[in-house]
């Protein structure tokens, strides 16, 4: 089978997309399929460029045995929705420079940013006469929606149809959530048989249950690890550190990149907390999991928004497969996996009160801590190792062939 994939963000970049593509690539090429993908030069999110793509319209790379054809895109960082937006329709065309040379190609998958690549992905379904399946990270436009971001009747109306027809035209769409199956059906009239929740997965030659024994100091850490963005509220978590700051023993930290970095540092000055540490260090997937396994419970603070809430983040995923509970603040689809995988403890949002007391149930309770943890490890290599995302997907793309 030949799989065409076409994604802006691909490793080395960072975040839930870029790892979403990349876990279906890898899972793909163990099924024996022929993978080339379509993807933008590295940059997300600060928007550096690498030298070695200076002055290209395109480049060809091969990544563990998986063929990519990387294409233009600005040196912009995604800091502002005007710079995203303009990023994105910038790879809906630079993505067509590598239609010369994407070869023979028996399905294509659309990868990320799942509303706006769908449109280059119209002209290589044309071109080939072969059948698109569209992705579904996060639900587009309606996350715009939700902030509020889009006021004008007008241009919702025209954005809806774009959606619609993203949704319409693939013979099948791939959700990574089970909660946006009915809001699709409901607002797109799909058919729910044309739709298959296909979580994001994890490659457990990173993420494994082995890292757990990394050296560790004498803390007991509770972590958060991801972006730095709008959906999540570390107003609740710093609020908990403050509220377990005599305890010497407990330690928070908060590492990744994004638009809330500011608010976060200056919330720790505000609050005087000693006992949490902020890393915005940039650091490679390898490392990254040694970092990680230095967790003893792992924290998800959803806002518990609109549409944010009925994701699950790749993070959990990740969390999981390193043996660890999860403390998660959510009333959604988030809230569910990890009652449903008995993989953590839930509490309520903008809850600071509960979540310190959930932390210190799991510092005083060795063997929940233990027994949590190896739950999820256990659903990851029962139900959602890369080889069994490339499982799900060669089935289902099998069938849509």
């Amino acid at each position: 089978m030949r799989v065409l994939v076409l994604a802006q963000y691909f490793p080395p970049d960072i975040g839930g997309g870029s790892t979403r593509a990349f876990n279906v690539a890898k899972g793909l090429r163990k099924k024996g399929c022929v993978v080339r993908v379509v993807t933008a030069f590295p940059h997300y999110p600060l928007g550096r460029i690498p030298s070695r793509y200076n002055g290209k319209a395109l480049m060809f790379e091969k990544i563990e045995g998986i063929e990519i054809i990387r294409v233009w895109i600005p040196a912009l960082p995604h800091n502002s929705v005007v710079n995203r937006i303009l990023l994105h329709i910038c790879f809906i065309f630079s993505s067509l420079f590598a239609l010369p040379f994407e070869g023979k190609v028996d399905i294509i998958f659309v990868a990320n940013p799942n509303l706006f690549s769908f449109f280059s992905a119209l002209i290589y379904s044309f071109v080939n006469r072969k059948p698109i399946v569209r992705n579904v990270d996060d639900l587009w436009p309606e996350v715009f929606y939700d902030a509020d971001l889009v006021k004008s009747k007008f241009i919702r109306k025209i954005i809806d149809i774009m959606a619609w027809l993203s949704y319409s035209v693939p013979v099948a769409v791939t959700p990574i959530s089970q909660a946006y199956i009915p809001k699709i059906i409901e607002r797109y009239r799909i058919r729910k048989e044309k739709i298959k929740t296909i979580e994001v997965g994890v490659d457990t030659t990173f993420f494994n249950k082995t890292c757990m024994h990394a050296k560790k100091n004498g803390d007991f850490v509770a972590m958060y690890s991801g972006i730095l963005g709008a959906g999540y509220d570390f107003v609740t978590v710093l609020r908990a550190a403050k509220l377990l700051s005599s305890n010497k023993r407990i330690s928070f930290v908060i590492r990744g990149v994004g638009e809330r970095e500011k608010e976060i540092k200056k919330m720790i000055k505000k609050l005087n907390l000693k006992n949490v540490v902020l890393s915005t260090k940039l650091i490679p997937k390898l490392e990254l999991a040694l970092v990680l396994a230095l967790a003893d419970i792992f924290l998800l603070p959803m806002k518990g928004a609109g549409s944010a809430d009925d994701g699950l983040p790749t993070k959990i995923f990740e969390y999981q497969a390193l043996g660890k509970p999860i403390i998660c603040c959510s009333r959604g689809e988030p809230a569910r996996y990890i009652t449903s995988t008995k993989s953590g403890l839930v509490v309520n949002i903008k809850d600071p009160d509960a979540l310190a007391n959930a932390i210190l149930k799991l510092y005083n309770d060795k063997e929940a801590l233990s027994e949590l943890g190896l739950n999820g490890w256990n659903y990851i290599q029962q139900y959602l190792t890369v080889e069994k995302i490339g499982e799900y997907m060669y089935n289902l793309f099998k069938s849509c062939i």
